[in-house]
């Protein structure tokens, strides 16, 4: 069959991340598989993807998400495909819309728990709307599909959980980057955390953290994103400022995560978050925030700390350094977790999805 996946652009971020593992492997499962973006821009994402094969249409580069001309695009070559899969919002509400009087089946893929449009009147009756033309609804969690059926109030059998999934031997199997030790002492402890700067992703609590941990311990931050700017002067007032390092986008996740000592997310919510489980699949202690999309993830394996509460992340990293015994246990509870999400259950369950809405 021939399916094309919808997505805003392939930064950083989750949903990215999934084009790049799971398109391949439907190709290679014999269906014709492209990709739309909405914003071209080039990344090691875009890179990463044209290199396995997978043909990159784009609507330029720099464009805003919700350009008409996106819908335009969408609209002009939506009929060419079995089946179009969107990710993200605009994708979903542009999708929507030019699937009218189409033939083509839509599927999209909820990555998050919520979202703020939820709670405001006129966005709430779209979003209904919205999802509503959709022939299946993928979510990556239990949470968001509980917390999306009590928004539509509705017990369609359109709409389930499907675990994202990683290659998680890419990660488990990663050489050690060579890097952060030109940051750190001798004795440094590494600290990461691998998101986007966004308010959902809260760096700022993980910053404040470095203030209660002694000098040996440096924090690294890996992503870009329009709250990168407020991240960096939360850095310059802070007492550690010295012991913060942005890494940019980069292309060599798995082997920065490899060179780290602890993994860090201090999202305030996510949907399933890949960052955790890429986190586990390294074999270092994984420190989440518990709060939905996390919690499920994470608790019996990894450290769960409060929402915002920097001093007990903080305290969590200082517990496992004084206790070798302590961190050898979480980090293979960790490296066990992950295996639970690795992509290849994943895809056998995308493509049943695939079959059914044809079929």
């Amino acid at each position: 069959m021939k399916i094309l996946h919808v997505i805003t652009s392939l930064y950083t971020g989750g949903a990215e991340k999934l084009m790049v593992d799971l398109l391949p492997r439907l190709r290679g499962a014999g269906h014709e598989v492209e990709l739309l973006l909405f914003n071209g821009a080039d990344t090691p994402f875009r890179k990463e993807l044209q290199k396995s094969g997978i043909r990159i249409m784009d609507c330029g580069s720099g464009n805003s998400v919700y350009s008409l001309k996106n819908l335009r695009t969408l609209r002009k070559i939506l009929g060419n495909y079995d089946i179009v899969h969107t990710h993200n919002s605009s994708p979903q509400f542009f999708a929507a819309i030019a699937g009218i009087r189409k033939s083509v089946k839509l599927v999209t893929t909820e990555h998050n728990t919520n979202n703020r449009r939820r709670n405001w009147p006129g966005f709430s009756m779209i979003d209904r709307w919205m999802y509503n033309r959709y022939d299946s609804v993928i979510c990556i969690s239990d949470k968001a599909e509980e917390n999306l059926r009590d928004f539509l109030k509705t017990d369609k059998k359109n709409i389930r959980t499907i675990y994202n999934g990683i290659d998680t031997s890419k990660f488990r199997n990663a050489t050690p980057s060579e890097e952060l030790k030109k940051y750190m002492p001798a004795d440094g402890k590494a600290i990461m955390m691998v998101a986007a700067f966004r308010h959902q992703k809260n760096q700022e609590a993980l910053i404040k953290a470095m203030n209660y941990l002694p000098e040996k311990f440096h924090l690294f931050l890996v992503g870009e994103g329009e709250r990168k700017n407020e991240c960096m002067e939360a850095v310059k007032n802070s007492k550690a400022s010295e012991r913060i390092h942005f890494l940019g986008r980069r292309s060599d996740i798995p082997e920065l995560l490899k060179a780290s000592d602890f993994v860090v997310l201090s999202s305030h919510y996510e949907g399933l978050s890949l960052s955790s489980i890429e986190g586990m699949s390294v074999g270092r202690p994984f420190l989440a925030s518990n709060v939905d999309g996390l919690h499920e993830v994470v608790d019996g394996a990894g450290i769960l700390f409060e929402d915002g509460d920097s001093k007990g992340i903080a305290d969590e990293v200082l517990r496992l350094d004084k206790n070798p015994e302590y961190y050898k246990d979480v980090a293979e509870k960790c490296l066990v977790r992950a295996t639970k999400y690795d992509i290849s259950s994943m895809l056998k369950e995308y493509m049943a999805v695939y079959d059914e809405v044809i079929k």
